[in-house]
């Protein structure tokens, strides 16, 4: 009985320890080539999807795989030059919490290997745009440029476009 007691102790013990890991995602500000523009906490550019619509995520699947969703485990934080009123949750399809700014679901890019990389910005994937998110909670809609290069072209990589 008293080993029961133990197993039971050390069984609960270890989901304090777990739940007490589980944090809110923070929101940060960066400044780019694109201007100021929302980062997560590892400093990735945070992106919005134009397909998204009343605040709900239209990305899953394969599109998640290519484009994870910003997830919190609590109410998101806040960084400097970023305004805690914009920032919010929706509930994915998953049951999961998406941070979402300015009712915008945010996202980051798995091409984006880096810190302050943008190379998300302005691709036709999955049915519509993505763009980086600026402090007020718009798309940052780079101009064209009449160079190109891997990854930052506007044509569509993965389908549907």
């Amino acid at each position: 009985m008293a080993a029961l007691g133990v197993v039971g102790f050390l069984v609960g013990g270890g989901s304090i320890a777990l739940s007490a890991t589980r944090t809110g995602a923070t929101v940060n500000l960066r400044k780019t080539k694109l201007g100021p523009i929302l980062v997560n906490s590892k400093g990735h550019t945070l992106y919005l999807f134009k397909k998204d619509t009343n605040g709900k995520s239209s990305c899953s699947g394969n599109c998640a795989m290519f484009w994870p969703p910003l997830l919190s485990h609590g109410k998101p934080t806040a960084g400097s030059g970023v305004k805690a009123s914009l920032l919010g949750t929706t509930r994915r399809s998953s049951g999961s919490r998406q941070v979402t700014y300015n009712k915008h679901p945010l996202y980051t890019y798995s091409l984006d290997k880096k810190a302050g990389q943008t190379k998300g910005e302005g691709i036709l994937a999955f049915g519509a745009k993505w763009y980086a998110v600026s402090a007020k909670g718009s798309a940052v809609v780079k101009a064209p440029s009449t160079t190109t290069t891997a990854g930052t072209t506007t044509s569509c990589l993965y389908p549907p476009c």
